[in-house]
């Protein structure tokens, strides 16, 4: 991931400045919700995206005292303004920018939450990326984590965009602790999904998630998924959500 150009099509498979850009924000609202109302409840007064690619997931939260949203790659960080400046002024509450996790890049002012979703496991040493990370945000802060979940569903997709692994809430809780954070919450979500995503990118072998299905799982699969994360305890799935908590003596206070 040092080359920072051409980095979000190569993490994500999908390109920039044509229909595909697109295509797999729009096309999933309901999912977007799903992970927005797993992740927001454990986010503070400011918050911090890093790998935000265009700002979908970003652009849910209101509200807030100041929301950082930023990509390695600086063409995702021109259309991801252009998401929350449509007219060319970005609100003075809200901050658009490229920020470099592998460079070690750090906010001159620190956020109360970081949230990184589907970002970690392009990292061979993920816990000293998400020790990096956590340096951006507050003492007592969290660091919002969303992963691949079990390396059972690891695909050629996956080693197509730079997955060095997938996760189980162990192996996720594991890397956490070796960044000298607490562990709060680590849990696997999207049972259904994990069940797709086997059936689909391991045993019939595809090389990349169709968007077609994607548009029908949307539809049809996500309202039953919030139903069976709410009525049992969800053993596997697609991915695993963690919540990390940055030590009370690690620093100093935001502005």
């Amino acid at each position: 991931m040092s080359d920072a150009q051409g980095a979000f099509t190569r993490a994500t498979g999908r390109g920039l400045g044509d229909r595909d850009a697109e295509a797999a924000g729009p096309d999933k609202p309901r999912y977007r919700r799903y992970q927005f109302d797993l992740i927001a409840p454990h986010c503070g007064a400011s918050v911090l995206e890093v790998g935000a690619g265009l700002g979908e997931f970003s652009a849910q939260f209101s509200g807030l005292a100041r929301l950082v949203v930023t990509d390695v790659d600086p063409g995702a960080v021109e259309l991801a303004r252009k998401r929350f400046a449509p007219d060319g002024r970005v609100a003075d509450d809200i901050e658009v920018r490229v920020f470099d996790l592998d460079a070690g890049d750090l906010l001159d002012r620190p956020v109360h939450s970081a949230v990184a979703i589907n970002v970690l496991e392009h990292f061979e040493d993920d816990a000293a990326v998400l020790a990096s990370l956590a340096r951006s945000v507050v003492p007592g802060g969290t660091v919002v984590l969303w992963v691949p979940g079990y390396q059972s569903l690891y695909s050629d997709f996956d080693r197509k965009v730079g997955h060095f692994r997938r996760y189980t809430p162990a192996t996720l809780r594991d890397a956490i602790v070796r960044a000298g954070l607490g562990c709060e919450l680590a849990r696997p979500v999207n049972l259904l999904g994990g069940l797709a995503w086997w059936t689909a990118m391991r045993l019939g072998r595809a090389q990349k998630p169709n968007s077609g299905a994607v548009g029908m799982y949307d539809r049809v699969i996500v309202p039953v998924t919030r139903v069976l994360d709410r009525v049992l305890p969800v053993p596997f799935g697609q991915s695993v959500l963690a919540v990390a908590r940055v030590p009370a003596d690690a620093g100093t206070a935001p502005d």
